[in-house]
Formats: structure tokens, sequence, C-alpha cells
């Protein structure tokens, strides 16, 4: 058994997982990362006490459900594999504060997702995404949402009604129009640039918004009702503020 309850096979182009791996009973953090996997074996069941599992950067088309016996999870990473959907089970994972489901295939956010009741952050983009189920709004501990390089062309509503949310990053989207996020009282961040948007969203004070007419570069100004597009010369010198990639819950 590692001593630090640790096991790190990232980048061992495997192409299964060593059986022998899943004796260590003790296990909390396993790193599969950037393999070549597709499946798991029956015995990772016997990791009850796992709590971080790194799948990212495989080759799965589909989420083993052995991985939604592991009822001790907060932290999942799945991202950069071929998911189109997720299994109901993975409302088994009812101690999950973090999951990550980024570039994958998905066009829909599964509805599964909005029972993990713990989730804290959800980093969903770069799929296929064209909006979010209004169930999301039950996840009350919810604080961060990416969402960046999706096919949104709205703004999603119901992030609207989660005034418990901290950061928002919509990103590389096809957002025309932003509605006000004034009225959250939670909001920390929104990053909305990259979107063919003609205002930005309007935020209470102290909460930093990049993009596009962010702190950094003024609103188009207005004139007889019509935008105005800022001439080059009063365009600010300072590039924008770069996005910074979103922190793992620690469980």
């Amino acid at each position: 058994m590692p001593v630090d309850k640790m096991v790190d096979l990232s980048g061992r182009q495997m192409r299964r997982l060593p059986v022998h791996i899943c004796s260590f009973r003790e296990l909390v953090k396993l790193y599969l990362s950037d393999n070549n996997l597709n499946h798991l074996p029956p015995e990772l069941e016997q990791l009850q006490n796992l709590q971080i599992l790194a799948l990212d950067f495989n080759n799965f088309k589909a989420l083993p459900l052995v991985v939604c016996t592991l009822k001790q999870l907060c932290i999942l990473y799945l991202g950069n594999n071929k998911l189109c959907s997720l299994p109901l089970e993975l409302r088994l994972l009812q101690n999950l504060k973090t999951l990550w489901i980024e570039s994958n295939c998905l066009q829909y956010l599964p509805e599964v997702v909005c029972e993990l009741s713990l989730l804290k952050t959800l980093h969903a983009g770069s799929n296929a995404l064209r909006g979010l189920p209004r169930q999301l709004q039950g996840l009350q501990e919810l604080r961060t949402i990416w969402l960046s390089g999706n096919l949104l062309s709205e703004f999603p509503p119901v992030l609207l009604d989660m005034p418990f949310l901290e950061v928002i990053d919509v990103d590389r989207n096809s957002i025309r129009f932003f509605p006000s996020l004034a009225h959250l009282p939670g909001l920390k961040l929104v990053i909305y640039d990259h979107n063919p948007c003609r205002n930005a969203p309007k935020v209470a004070k102290g909460v930093r918004r990049v993009g596009r007419w962010s702190e950094e570069s003024p609103e188009p100004r207005k004139r007889s009702g019509a935008v105005i597009d800022i001439t080059l010369d009063e365009k600010p010198l300072l590039p924008p503020a770069a996005k910074a990639e979103p922190d793992a819950e620690p469980c």
C-alpha cells in the first residue's frame, strides 16, 4: 500500500488498469489521466475509500458503472473523453463536490448532474451544450460553473435564479445579449469574452468581469438608441485579463 494512499499511473498509455491496484483498499487518490483506457475492472469497487479519481484524457465513450459504486468520491475528472451522456447511477455519488466533464461530446447537460446535491464546482466547457436544465437551480451548494466553448446562443436563464453562484464562465459561446447579473449577491467573477455580444452583463459593485467592455475596456457609447462601436484610438492599450483555470475543490 502506498504510504501517501495515492497511486499515479498517468501518461503510461495503458489500455487496461492493472487489477492488483484494486487491492489497495485504503487508497484515497487514483490518477489514471492520459492513457488509452475505455473500461475499468469490476474490482475497482473494492476502493471504497477513494476520494479523488482522475480519468481525463482517455477513450471512454461511457462512464464505467463501477465508478458509481465509489460513494466516497468527492472529486471526479472525466474531461477529454468521448462521453455523450452520463449514467443515472451517477446520482449515487452524493459526496461529489467537483465534477469535470469538459471536452466531451455532450449536447445537453445530463439531468442526473442536478441530483448531486453537494456539488460545488462543475466544469462542462468545450462540449456542444445549447442550454441548461431548470433542475440545476436545485444545486444550492454550486459555486462555480465553467461553460466556455459550448453552443449557447443565450445566457442560460436558470443561472439567473442561482444567487449562490460565485463564478460564471460563458466564454467562447454565441451569446448576443447579456441580462443583468446585478441581483446575484454571491457573484464574484463573470467571464463572457469571445461572444458576439453587444453589451456587457451588469454586475454589482465589486464583481469582476472579464470580456469586452469590462473593467479593462468601456462599453460602447449609445447615440439615438443605436450602439456605436468604439474607435480604434479609444480602445484601451492594456490587454484583457487572462482567464484562470478552475481550481479543483478540496475534499
